[in-house]
This record gives structure tokens, C-alpha cells and sequence, in this order.
């Protein structure tokens, strides 16, 4: 079993979901107090965050980003709050670049990584 992370382990190695129509205006977003699906927050006991306030947000966010499908992503994920807390979230590096690339290319956004 190899114990360092590298190219094939870890998590530089998952698939980030980004969906192309994350930030279009007509898909459903998630607001309000909400339980993440365990597939996403797979700790117990279940958890519910309050999108209503800064520091929920930057948990879901976090989780959603790293671990969530690109459903999860397009419902919990709102670009422009992203935006705002981008430099907030910890995320692992290859995340925020991916990140980072889709936004400059989409929203003309520069983000630092």
C-alpha cells in the first residue's frame, strides 16, 4: 500500500464537477437551512447548515466542491457567492485551480490559487 500521496492518490487525482451550466440563472439553487446528502457529508450525525449565514456557507461550499456530483454542485453552489468566498474556502490546490480556470474563462474573474 503506498503511503504518499502522488499523481494516482489523493486528491489531485479526483475529477473536479464542474457542470458547464452551473451559473445559468434558470437552475434551482438551494437557500435556507439544509442537510447535505450523505454522499457529500458522509460524518455522522447529519449536520444542517443555514445558507444565510457566511460561515454555513463556507462549509457547505467546501464540502459540495470537494466530494459532491456535478448536481450537487449546480443545486448548493451559487457563482458568485463563490466568488466572494473563494479566498475564504480550503480546498486542495488542483480544486482551486480548476476552479479558478473556469471562472477566468466564464465570469473574466482572476482569482489567486
Amino acid at each position: 500500500m503506498s503511503r504518499t500521496r502522488n499523481p494516482w492518490l489523493g486528491p489531485a487525482a479526483r475529477p473536479v464537477a464542474i457542470p458547464e451550466d452551473v451559473d445559468d440563472p434558470s437552475v434551482l439553487k438551494a437557500s435556507g437551512v439544509v442537510e447535505l446528502p450523505f454522499h457529500v457529508r458522509w460524518s455522522d450525525p447529519s449536520i444542517t447548515y443555514d445558507l444565510g449565514q457566511r460561515a454555513d456557507r463556507i462549509r457547505v461550499y467546501e464540502q459540495v466542491l470537494r466530494e459532491g456530483t456535478e448536481d450537487d454542485v449546480r443545486f448548493y453552489v451559487d457563482v458568485g457567492e463563490l466568488v466572494e468566498l473563494f479566498e475564504e474556502l480550503v480546498l486542495p490546490p488542483t480544486l482551486r485551480r480548476a476552479w479558478a480556470d473556469w471562472l477566468l474563462r466564464h465570469r473574466g474573474v482572476v482569482l489567486a490559487c
